[in-house]
């Protein structure tokens, strides 16, 4: 994980996750990681195996791989 602050009140935290391989796997990690309590966007891509995300808070590596293990992927 690599967390910069992307502005005043907000982290932006970027992730490397396995287990994506199309487009749709892009979609189902940004609304798994979306969902998080505090994150006001989150974007992946599966050619790179990276995601992206935006939060009012520090999320914990422990909460986001469980969001990412209820959606079939995981943290690499």
């Amino acid at each position: 994980m690599n967390g910069a602050d992307e502005g005043k009140d907000s982290m932006e935290s970027n992730y490397s996750i396995s287990g994506m391989t199309c487009e749709n796997c892009d979609h189902h990690v940004g609304e798994a990681l979306a969902s998080l309590d505090g994150v006001t966007s989150a974007t992946a891509d599966y050619r790179v195996g990276e995601a992206t995300v935006v939060s009012d808070r520090p999320l914990s590596d422990a909460e986001v791989s469980s969001a990412l293990e209820e959606a079939g992927y995981a943290l690499a």
